[in-house]
């Protein structure tokens, strides 16, 4: 065991894909043609782990950057100290962002290591609290035609999906006769989401809640921007009480999240350990809000969440996010799809249980970077 501890990083991959969505996406912000994988592997012992992020193909290079000056050498086993010396590494660059991001993608391939060098699953490394984790269908984007919207949405709740989430806020005017499709898209059990990304102004997200909570939507995520923690509180203390008000998503570290609870602006806090610098990032997260008392849901990312979220206490859900469905489901071997409404991770495979398949992604490759040796 003294050897093994010892395993030592020898090389570290990264690569970009970026691939075409099936269909245009939008929200109340911002639109999209493509989403981009940043795909991370670290070798140590004669193993290796696989960690991921979305976003800019930009993060790649930092990554590069990042494996080069803290990981190369050290042992794969001192997660902890790794982090730590990424963190000191981006000081002068900034730790958010990008190069949270980046952190986020080795930190969990970190993770993914350790475990298959212990020669169990990463849920198992963690310690479990819950076999699986329940999760909610997302999409239902802007760009969409009512037909899609409600074709969508009841093919998730026909799956099993107890929940399910729609894009609202490029049209504040139409959203009410769109949220009156979705729910007779899904029928009267199934519960509504509705996700502003921040599109809406206070008053707004206000009136817009009382049309809403008449389809028995009972989660509005991020009705004003997250930036806005007053707002943020404003409206979570006017809408309706059956409306539970969820933001957290662009947390990129603890002072984010410790901030967002002081502020009492939310009653579900998200965290993406895509974004908020891996599992290490989202466990702290998750211990700041049981301090407050607080529920977590997991943003997007579905097999990449679901060992972490299994050891989190206060776990709410995880979103099964249409996008990162689609493209884990086509690239990575081990993807396993939400059954009876939940993810249960398969703790006989080793660490993710996941494997890339690098031939199947050969042709959404970003501009290729140099394998670290």
């Amino acid at each position: 065991m003294t050897g093994l501890s010892q395993a030592a990083v020898t090389g570290v991959t990264v690569q970009a894909y970026t691939i075409p969505t099936d269909a245009p996406e939008a929200d109340g912000t911002f639109a999209w043609t493509s989403t981009t994988l940043v795909l991370a592997e670290i070798s140590a012992g004669g193993k290796t782990g696989l960690g991921y992020t979305y976003g800019s193909k930009a993060i790649a290079a930092v990554c590069q950057h990042l494996a080069e000056k803290c990981l190369q050498g050290q042992s794969a086993f001192d997660i902890s100290r790794l982090h730590r010396s990424m963190l000191d590494q981006v000081r002068n660059d900034g730790s958010r962002g990008i190069a949270s991001m980046a952190i986020s993608a080795l930190d969990v391939a970190l993770w993914d290591l350790k475990a298959r060098l212990l020669g169990c699953s990463v849920v198992e490394l963690l310690g479990s609290c819950h076999e699986r984790v329940a999760g909610y269908g997302s999409g239902g984007f802007t760009s969409y035609s009512n037909a899609k919207l409600a074709e969508q949405l009841s093919g998730w709740a026909k799956s099993g999906l107890e929940m399910v989430k729609m894009k609202v806020g490029t049209d504040p005017s139409a959203d009410p006769e769109r949220v009156r499709v979705a729910r007779k898209a899904i029928g009267p059990k199934t519960s509504l989401f509705v996700d502003a990304n921040g599109a809406y102004s206070t008053k707004q997200a206000v009136m817009l809640s009382e049309r809403f909570v008449e389809q028995g939507v009972s989660w509005f995520e991020e009705p004003v921007s997250s930036d806005r923690l007053a707002d943020l509180r404003f409206v979570r203390e006017s809408v309706p009480a059956h409306i539970e008000v969820a933001a957290g998503e662009y947390g990129y570290d603890p002072y984010y999240f410790r901030r967002m609870l002081e502020a009492q602006a939310v009653d579900v806090l998200q965290v993406d350990a895509t974004r908020c610098k891996g599992y290490t990032g989202f466990l702290q997260a998750a211990a700041i809000a049981e301090s407050f008392g607080c529920s977590i849901s997991a943003h997007c990312a579905p097999s990449l969440h679901m060992h972490v979220c299994c050891a989190v206490p206060d776990l709410r859900h995880v979103e099964y996010f249409h996008d990162h469905v689609r493209i884990e489901k086509m690239l990575f071997d081990g993807f396993i799809a939400a059954k009876h409404g939940a993810l249960e991770p398969d703790r006989s495979a080793p660490g993710l249980g996941l494997t890339f398949k690098y031939k199947d992604a050969e042709r959404y490759a970003a501009d290729r970077l140099r394998k670290a040796a």
